[in-house]
């Protein structure tokens, strides 16, 4: 799950941790890539095999390519785990080495992370979501605030809870935090909407 992150830190090594006890005590052994020592996961009684090396492609691949694991369990790491299981996938190294995606497939992933995937899907349902639209470009995003107005709310693609992202009352204010937007999230993705501040929000969280 990587180092600690506000939002990112006791309940996924807590998940983390469950996980690994249940795979082993089912038969299967486990081998574990966390960047942050200071977790209960990396504890050596935890897994069969424990990399604190960082969670980048690089390593994550070598760590693939020395143990052959036959499958990848990404889905409790947190934001860093999602965003590492698609890279790995896009960039071929899951299908190289035979190894399958388990838990929420990449799609599913995909479909939750990308702001215009997402989009489109509550389109499909027939959702109701505010005016927005996806950028990529700064000016672009700017133009499209000043048309139909502020305050608008930008959201990153990638980043956890949305990091980097916020709510712009003027042009000075939209410039400044599309900019930040664009360059934390790992696709350079932003979705630009009409603000819903004020609202109130109800959330579900399934785990199953």
């Amino acid at each position: 799950s990587g180092p600690i992150i506000i939002g990112q830190a006791a309940e996924f090594d807590y998940a983390g941790t469950q996980a690994c006890r249940s795979l082993r005590e089912e038969g299967y052994k486990v081998v574990l890539v966390n960047s942050n020592p200071a977790t209960i996961m990396t504890d050596t009684d935890i897994a069969d095999r424990v990399y604190v090396e960082p969670i980048s492609l690089e390593f994550v691949t070598e760590v693939i390519k020395k143990e052959r694991p036959w499958g990848l369990l990404a889905t409790l790491g947190g934001q860093v785990g999602l965003n590492m299981a698609v890279q790995l996938s896009e960039t071929g190294v899951l299908d190289k080495y035979g190894v399958k995606l388990l838990g929420t497939t990449l799609e599913a992933i995909k479909q939750a992370e990308d702001r215009e995937l997402f989009k489109e899907a509550m389109k499909e349902i027939n959702q109701p979501v505010p005016e927005s639209d996806i950028f990529n470009d700064l000016e672009e995003a700017v133009a499209f605030a000043n048309r139909i107005g502020y305050p608008i709310i930008i959201r990153p693609a990638y980043t956890l809870g949305g990091t980097g992202g916020g709510i712009a009352h003027n042009e000075d204010e939209m410039y400044e935090i599309t900019r930040r937007g664009l360059k934390l999230s790992p696709i350079h993705q932003i979705l630009a909407e009409r603000s819903v501040a004020g609202w109130k929000e109800i959330e579900y969280e399934v785990m199953r």
